[in-house]
């Protein structure tokens, strides 16, 4: 009796793994692409788009054998739990992805070691000879977030998908990153958090577009010149004899010779000019983003796939191939998560120039049509460019000027000098590309004789008689000028505009000697903001006082305050009474400011000057000399050269330091 029991008795464990393997492999089949986007997107960029892909396949079906594995249970089944559960085929499919593709990012750098499994000599499956695969390249919003995604640690980068994609909680994206052996799961969960905040759009509906489908490939040509170089180079090999070709074998298998891919590091991540983004004509009059995406690939050279791949292979690497790296203040320097978009490639004043857009930064690549080529790249930040500050790009700057390439939708163009605001403006050549001639760039010293500046004019399929303002300072954007008039009695505060107005082109006049000092220092826009203006003592005239705003394309701006006399020359410098750096004064966030200074009047005797913004209820100076005033601007008799803090309170009762006082 007991040995018939024994007899027909089965080990349950049998049974159990098979099942086991049955239900991983029909939940790999069914989530199969988010599983090697997963994959995808946690492996190291490093590894170049087209083995990424190869590799997040192999990840993910390898996994299959690790999460149907057998594990020592008790011989009593364990009541059931709900699906996604810890003990569930789709919880442990995950664990193993992203076991593995973290693992991999810890590997060596050396082929073999990170292509084969142990013992063997053969490639990992799936394995394309002949052939590179690739995603397709999404929008501007995709690049942004590849790039701001392969910036993030990988474990960080698996609990942004294992939330935003699969749809798990905290708790149970932390359990699975501890189980797939992440040191600090929770600072992983810190991190997905600030990426979820990205942009514009949803990063769920971003991550399902064909920038981030490993599944939905496009595919191209291996390097055809270096296939047949090899092949040729096999059959001469070939011809010396079996024992040179066992040696040749032998030293290839051992990983004592490098592959000509691993010498170069030029040879890898680098995106084909087939690869570029160009956009098709006419976008930007069907936009409502009306920006650097809108801009067509122009130039007589944007199908030179030799020039556009050294540019694109200078952009991936510029210390390996020599190139001199220029970057405006707060710029990454690292390559496009993928292929750019093309904006521009031509021969300009004997340099070849291609201009690129990712999404987030311009590069500007630039050599001489010489056999030494002596290449330069400048890249400069360009987040948020609008119809304004992406309506001209520098192609080339030298001892002739500067020319500039600008946008499609730029109607008209002309130059006027900001020191002679009564002088009309006069209209400048533009190639049918949309390249300008030369204008001369105020220079960082030096004497202040002319400052001469872009009027655009935009199409009036964008915006009716809407003209505006570049100044170019040697960055690739040149810079937006705007104005902010007095503020009128009783009337709600002024909102900055295009400084193109009598009163706005009189401001400048008197503040354009300072813009060279703003030269290379990444500015996007500067507004002059008239805030104040009073009658000056001893027949000293009427005075308007400024505060010139200056922010850059990172976000901190710096301000200047000064003021102008009326009856001076329309070109003399306005006198500068405070600076302040990385403050929020005199923008939308600041929108309260008080300054004064000492003043000599036309009969030699001295003053203190004080002015406030339209809130300002009262003002009060200590120091050299006592005063208080109820009202928004004060002139009171003070020794010679007198030095004074001034301070004035606002309509809420909040009190306020002038500009420029220590904190």
């Amino acid at each position: 009796m007991h040995l018939r029991q024994l007899r027909s008795f089965r080990p349950p464990g049998r049974a159990g793994v098979r099942q086991r393997v049955r239900e991983a492999e029909s939940v790999l089949v069914e989530q199969y692409g988010d599983l090697v986007r997963l994959a995808h997107l946690v492996l190291p960029a490093s590894l170049g788009r087209h083995r990424r892909v190869l590799v997040a396949h192999s990840v993910v079906q390898r996994a299959l054998r690790r999460a149907g594995a057998p594990r020592t249970a008790p011989a009593v089944p364990p009541p059931r739990r709900a699906s996604g559960g810890r003990d569930s085929a789709e919880w442990s499919l995950l664990a193993e992805v992203v076991r593995a593709a973290l693992a991999h990012g810890r590997r060596p750098r050396l082929w073999p070691a990170r292509l084969t499994p142990p013992g063997t000599l053969l490639p990992r499956l799936p394995v394309v000879v002949g052939l590179r695969l690739f995603p397709r390249s999404g929008g501007a919003d995709e690049l942004a977030l590849a790039q701001r995604l392969s910036a993030a640690p990988a474990a960080a980068r698996a609990a942004f998908l294992l939330t935003t994609v699969h749809g798990l909680s905290d708790d149970t994206v932390h359990e699975l990153l501890a189980a797939a052996g992440v040191a600090d799961p929770a600072a992983a969960l810190r991190t997905a958090s600030v990426l979820e905040e990205f942009g514009r759009s949803a990063p769920a509906a971003l991550l399902a577009s064909p920038e981030f489908d490993a599944c939905a490939l496009q595919a191209g040509p291996t390097d055809l010149l270096r296939r047949s170089r090899r092949f040729r180079l096999a059959l001469g090999a070939a011809a010396i004899g079996a024992v040179t070709a066992m040696a040749l074998i032998a030293t290839s298998t051992s990983g004592t010779t490098a592959r000509p891919e691993a010498a170069s590091p030029a040879a890898h991540d680098v995106p084909r000019p087939a690869d570029l983004q160009r956009t098709a004509p006419g976008v930007w009059d069907d936009t409502s983003r009306v920006d650097f995406t809108a801009w067509p690939p122009r130039g007589p050279r944007v199908r030179d796939e030799v020039l556009l791949g050294r540019a694109l292979s200078a952009w991936q690497h510029p210390r390996t191939h020599g190139t001199r790296l220029t970057l405006t203040p707060a710029t990454a320097a690292t390559p496009p998560a993928a292929a750019p978009q093309l904006l521009y490639a031509g021969d300009v004043d004997g340099r070849a120039i291609v201009l690129f857009y990712d999404g987030q930064r311009l590069a500007r690549y630039s050599e001489r049509r010489t056999a030494a080529r002596e290449a330069e790249l400048s890249v400069a930040r360009a987040d948020d460019a609008d119809v304004t500050t992406a309506a001209a790009v520098t192609l080339n700057s030298g001892s002739g000027g500067a020319r500039y390439l600008l946008a499609p939708w730029v109607a008209e163009a002309q130059t006027r000098d900001l020191l002679h605001p009564d002088t009309l403006g006069r209209a400048l050549h533009v190639s049918q590309d949309g390249l300008t001639d030369p204008l001369p760039v105020a220079p960082a010293t030096g004497s202040c004789d002319s400052r001469p500046v872009l009027q655009l004019r935009s199409s009036e399929r964008i915006a009716e008689h809407h003209a505006f303002l570049l100044a170019g300072l040697g960055d690739l954007s040149p810079v937006h000028l705007t104005y902010t008039p007095l503020p009128g009695p009783g009337a709600p505060a002024r909102q900055p505009r295009e400084a193109t107005g009598p009163a706005a082109l009189l401001a400048w006049a008197h503040q354009a000697c300072a813009l060279g000092e703003l030269r290379g220092g990444g500015v996007r826009a500067v507004n002059a903001w008239d805030f104040a203006a009073q009658s000056l003592p001893d027949g000293g005239g009427h005075a308007v006082w400024t505060c010139a705003r200056a922010d850059t394309w990172r976000g901190p701006g710096d301000v200047t305050v000064s003021y102008r006399v009326g009856g001076s020359a329309s070109g003399a410098p306005a006198r500068t009474v405070a600076r302040a750096r990385a403050t929020a004064a005199c923008s939308r966030f600041g929108q309260h400011v008080v300054a004064g200074t000492g003043w000599r009047s036309p009969h030699g005797r001295w003053y203190v000057l004080a002015a406030g913004s339209r809130a300002v209820t009262r003002l009060s100076v200590t120091g050299t000399v006592a005063a208080t005033t109820d009202a928004r601007t004060l002139a009171v008799p003070a020794p010679r050269a007198p030095r004074v803090h001034v301070t004035a309170r606002l309509v809420t009762g909040e009190r306020l330091n002038a500009v420029g006082t220590p904190s």
